[in-house]
This record gives C-alpha cells, structure tokens and sequence, in this order.
C-alpha cells in the first residue's frame, strides 16, 4: 500500500468494510430493536459503529503513521464493542441469531482489514525511522 495512492480514508478498504458494518446496525439492527430499546442499547451499538469509521478518518488526518495506527486500534476495539452489544442484544432475546451472525461477520472483516493495515502504518513506521 502506497500513501500517495489513497486520495482520502474513504479509500481505505478497512474503512469501506467498517462503512458497510456501520451500515447495517443504523439500518438493520436498530430497526429491528423495540422501541424501548433504541434509545438504550440501539445507542450504544450505534455509538460504537460510528466510531469505527470515524476513527480511521481521524487516524488518517494525522499524517503520522504511528499516531494513525493508534487511532486505527480504537476502531478495532469500538468493532469488538459493537459485537459485545449485539451478543448482549441476541442474549436478552432482542435480536435473532441470524443478526448476531451478519454483524459478525461484518465485524470480522472490518477487524482482519484493520489489523493488516495497522500493521503497515506499524511497518513503515520502522522503515522510516531506519532511513
């Protein structure tokens, strides 16, 4: 990967996978929880959501790979967050299990995407630094 082939963080295939995982809890998860719940847990699993793509774009302005690296960490844990809430939403009955599945598998492919970039942004940190 090659910074001066990335015109903005929306390039980014990390922040496309957590795009789509952002996505699917605003338009499916939430909408599929009571009403009661929406304003409860259908906002923190939207917190964590939103906060995963929205820390890649931060992490992506700082121009500084390891402070980039650092906020691309914390998408990570807001996507291990956001699958807490679903297991707590399928486990009190809210959501199904084939929900808690997809958002799953969304998470895990926003989470592998992140890792490999993290361990660019990590890499051409030392490559720099030994230049």
């Amino acid at each position: 990967m090659d910074r001066e082939s990335l015109k903005t963080f929306e390039d980014l295939e990390c922040w496309k996978a957590c795009r789509e995982l952002r996505v699917f809890v605003a338009k499916t998860i939430c909408k599929a929880l009571p009403k009661e719940e929406r304003f409860r847990l259908g906002d923190q699993i939207l917190r964590a959501a939103r906060s995963s793509t929205a820390n890649i774009a931060e992490g992506y302005g700082r121009f500084h790979y390891l402070d980039n690296a650092k906020f691309c960490s914390n998408a990570r844990g807001s996507c291990w967050e956001m699958v807490d809430h679903l297991i707590t939403a399928h486990d009190e009955e809210i959501i199904t299990s084939e929900l808690l599945e997809q958002g799953r598998a969304l998470a895990a492919t926003a989470i592998a995407l992140l890792n490999g970039y993290i361990s660019y942004l990590r890499r051409a940190s030392r490559e720099r630094d030994t230049q």
